[in-house]
């Protein structure tokens, strides 16, 4: 009998009423991951998505309200690398399976180095960095001029992004976690990996792999 697909709820951070931006995470997990079947949807009011302390507590209400209308689904993810909302959709729903790209991120780079930069759009590091031990997080960077997922949609930006790539390896990273999904959107890691030479963490198909490994475990 045919394997039913992997059912899961992914939440954008970002609001759009754009349906192809709200679901281009998704589908690129859905390109990779076989077997997966993603339902994607924004948070509203959010035009400039979370990047600040400020912003994520309002947005965490909205994430978890949100997160309750994927209750029939297998998983959920929260597409964004500080994982807002993530501990309180456990909560919530504790039978669900939830994940974000920021712990699955740090796993994975876990994998390819000791020595973990951080390039995202905050001058803080997401919660799921903070648990590392000092000695491995050897930096904490953002593009000049990028302070939103707005400001990555753009030539300077990712110009900026391979600067600051080439910044955080010469203070000693040997592997690059992106600290944003919006890097996702602008597809840099490939770019980024050519251009400085090291491995790079791209938050959404960490997501994926959590996501696949999970469907394959059920």
């Amino acid at each position: 009998m045919e394997k039913k697909p992997f059912q899961v709820g992914l939440i954008r951070v970002l609001t759009s009423d754009d349906p192809h931006f709200v679901d281009m995470h998704g589908q690129i997990i859905m390109d990779h991951f076989p077997g997966i079947q993603i339902e994607s949807r924004c948070i509203p009011d959010q035009w400039e998505g979370i990047h600040s302390h400020e912003l994520e507590l309002i947005a965490v209400p909205k994430i978890v309200e949100l997160a309750k209308t994927f209750q029939d689904k297998d998983m959920i993810i929260v597409s964004c690398a500080d994982d807002p909302g993530v501990a309180e959709i456990r909560e919530a729903l504790p039978h669900m399976s939830v994940t974000g790209g920021g712990e699955t991120t740090v796993a994975l780079a876990g994998k390819y180095g000791e020595k973990i930069g951080l390039l995202g759009i905050t001058d803080y590091a997401p919660r799921a960095y903070r648990k590392l031990p000092k000695d491995r997080l050897v930096a904490v960077e953002k593009p000049e001029g990028v302070n939103s997922t707005l400001d990555l949609m753009t030539d300077e930006g990712r110009k900026n992004c391979v600067a600051c790539a080439r910044k955080i390896k010469d203070m000693g990273a040997d592997v690059i976690a992106l600290g944003c999904t919006g890097l996702t959107t602008i597809g840099i890691a490939k770019l980024l990996e050519q251009e400085v030479g090291l491995p790079v963490i791209d938050p959404v198909l960490a997501e994926g792999t959590f996501a696949f490994f999970e469907s394959i475990r059920k």
